[in-house]
């Protein structure tokens, strides 16, 4: 199944020229500022002190240092952004990192038939977040998995079954969309909802609606199960193949949207904490996304 993992980031954040389209704007605004800025103490500093600009060239070249250094520094990219919650009292953060380095309970997503199997890599890539999840939390025990995922489903009933002939590979029982299998043991539970279906050629294919339908039932599940305490989760979705309709940006915006909107009907957790790979980083614009999350907390502020 193709879906992405969260690998673990090689060292801290780098400091790098800013490469996006926004970091390239923050930068030469930036620059063209500071040396405007540094321009008028020259030209002040000039006039009050002849022979402290006798020699232009230094000068120059000292305050072209100076106003590239300073671009690069308010172009910088972020590596995270924090928002507190008034009402309701909660905690929301992105931030790169490893999602299994993460202490407190844990979102994997899953598809509707909840497969397991990594051995080939056909069915789940052994570097997904599925894969990720049996090898880090299971140490490679794909029976304890798969049995403590037939007890979280005993109370559910598949709606449909593929045969061997049409679904050679994998599991065969098809769970509906939006479906929660709650794993493990407190103050570790592994929520795994089901938010794409899993096609019989092995392939995972998703939609924005199935994304909202499994994100509500995500959070009624930790409400119900996860007693308030921190949630981690990667950007669920980032990975399907098939969903074409929104980029990261859009669909981290989709989640923390879904997630305030059901805190403000009933608090889900106190923290939520979006852990986003490397390469997912650069994707996805920070402060923007601090910004609607301000927006978000003084609607919540408005809508209690």
């Amino acid at each position: 199944m193709r879906l992405t993992g969260s690998r673990p980031p090689s060292g801290s954040v780098r400091r790098r020229l800013p490469r996006s389209w926004r970091g390239r704007r923050v930068f030469t605004g930036s620059v063209l500022a500071a040396f405007g800025g540094v321009s008028a103490v020259v030209q002040f500093a000039g006039q009050l002190f002849p022979g402290v600009v006798s020699r232009p060239g230094p000068v120059l070249a000292a305050s072209v240092a100076l106003c590239l250094a300073w671009g690069l520094v308010r172009a910088r990219p972020q590596a995270a952004v924090r928002q507190e919650f008034v009402r309701p009292g909660m905690t929301v953060v992105v931030e790169e990192g490893d999602l299994f380095d993460q202490p407190g309970h844990l979102v994997v997503g899953f598809t509707d038939t909840f497969d397991t199997l990594v051995d080939d890599g056909v069915v789940i890539n052994d570097g997904s977040v599925q894969g990720q999840l049996l090898a880090r939390r299971y140490a490679g025990d794909a029976g304890r998995l798969d049995a403590e995922l037939a007890a979280a489903l005993a109370g559910v009933a598949p709606v449909a079954w593929e045969s061997p002939r049409d679904k050679p590979r994998g599991k065969r029982a098809r769970y509906p969309i939006g479906t929660v299998a709650v794993l493990g043991t407190r103050p570790d539970l592994v929520f795994g909802v089901a938010y794409s279906r899993m096609g019989n050629d092995c392939v995972a294919s998703s939609g924005v609606e199935d994304l909202w339908l499994g994100l509500g039932r995500l959070w009624d599940a930790v409400r119900l199960h996860g007693q308030l305490e921190r949630l981690t989760m990667p950007l669920t979705g980032a990975g399907l193949a098939r969903l074409h309709d929104l980029d990261e940006d859009s669909l981290l915006r989709l989640i923390l949207l879904s997630f305030v909107v059901h805190s403000w009907e009933r608090r889900v957790c106190r923290e939520l904490r979006v852990v986003v790979r490397p390469g997912e980083l650069g994707r996805i614009d920070l402060p923007e996304t601090g910004a609607f999350l301000a927006g978000l907390a003084a609607g919540a502020r408005r809508h209690t």
